[in-house]
């Protein structure tokens, strides 16, 4: 399972809204085929690991990380491809969370074949975690929360200078991260400060680019950002405050390609991005913003990137104005990856624990 789960990856910015899936096709106790989810409507990972396999695939296992499919979409239902094979037993980690698609499980089993749930299902989980998310019909995207940071949880030195605080394989990471999502967004400071252009540049060109956000309830914004320049080539919208929707700025904002949503609170914001198809977005900072997103519970994973330097009180922190709770009653995230990136740490937190179905 755990090669499968590393397969599944290879579809990452390439097969949205669909979810990351990787199977392997084991005879004997030897990998005879394996397979990925690649690309949106196109063949699905068993059927990808059925055909690497060929006639092996006749009374093997297949291990799969979602449960495969038993409805015709794009694609005809898995399940029946699994049958014609002939397969033996299907181990799956995570059931399929959709009314629509499900249902495979039950479907082999009455053609015969074993099938067992749950392996790795808390993996499969984090790693589809914005598909899960989407499948429970929220009412705002889902919300990750990169920073990259000193030592001590800073985003920039005393002169707010940032630029880099992490090496080249963290910012490799990030180029790679942000194909994954349907937006990127900064604060209104961060995007007048930063000049960030908030687009993918690494090996992964997704199917779809996300678009730019930027909170900015005051419209701290001039004009002259990268953001607003290319907003007529990279769909760019700004939340702001409803009353300033219509003002001097937000017309020129407007006239300049940009588009603005009015919205009162972060929560009401999100909820606008999220009626206008934003299913899920990558925030970037700044602190104010982070910390904002955090007070407001609308955060569902950390990814922080930890550099081996420290920046002292007078660096920008990269939590601004959060609670103190007493130690009983702090909140504990759960950890879902860690892991180097040349000098620097990754450390993936969810705020809830992945469902295993």
């Amino acid at each position: 399972m755990t090669r499968a789960l590393d397969l599944a990856w290879r579809g990452w910015g390439r097969v949205h809204p669909n979810p990351l899936v990787g199977a392997v096709v084991i005879r004997d106790g030897a990998s005879v085929g394996e397979g990925y989810h690649a690309e949106y409507g196109e063949r699905h990972a068993e059927t990808s690991a059925r055909a690497s396999a060929g006639d092996r695939a006749r009374g093997a296992t297949v291990v799969v990380t979602l449960e495969p499919c038993a409805h015709h979409g794009k694609q005809p239902p898995c399940t029946d491809a699994l049958i014609r094979a002939g397969v033996g037993r299907v181990v799956v980690a995570l059931e399929e969370p959709t009314p629509l698609a499900g249902g495979g499980a039950a479907r082999l089993r009455s053609a015969g074949i074993d099938v067992e749930t749950g392996l790795c299902a808390h993996d499969a989980a984090a790693q589809n975690a914005i598909f899960l998310h989407r499948a429970r019909r929220s009412r705002r995207p889902f919300v990750a929360l990169k920073l990259a940071t000193s030592i001590d949880a800073r985003i920039a030195d005393v002169d707010r200078k940032s630029r880099w605080l992490s090496g080249p394989a963290a910012r490799d990471y990030v180029q790679w991260l942000r194909a994954g999502f349907d937006a990127i967004a900064v604060g209104g400071a961060t995007a007048r400060d930063d000049d960030p252009s908030l687009t993918v540049r690494g090996a992964v060109v997704p199917r779809v680019p996300p678009r730019r956000v930027v909170f900015a309830a005051a419209l701290n914004v001039s004009g002259a950002e990268v953001l607003v320049r290319t907003a007529r080539d990279v769909p760019t919208t700004i939340v702001t405050a409803p009353e300033l929707i219509g003002s001097a700025r937000g017309r020129a904002l407007a006239d300049a390609g940009v588009r603005l949503l009015g919205a009162t609170t972060i929560e009401a914001g999100l909820e606008a991005l999220a009626a206008d198809g934003i299913g899920s977005i990558l925030v970037e900072g700044g602190g104010r913003l982070a910390g904002a997103m955090l007070r407001a519970n609308t955060v569902d994973r950390l990814y922080w990137l930890q550099a081996p330097l420290w920046l002292g009180e007078q660096g920008v922190s990269a939590f601004a104005d959060m609670p103190s709770p007493v130690l009983d009653h702090a909140e504990r995230w759960h950890p879902v990856e860690r892991r180097g990136l040349g000098p620097d740490t990754l450390l993936v937190l969810d705020r809830t624990c992945s469902p295993a179905s």
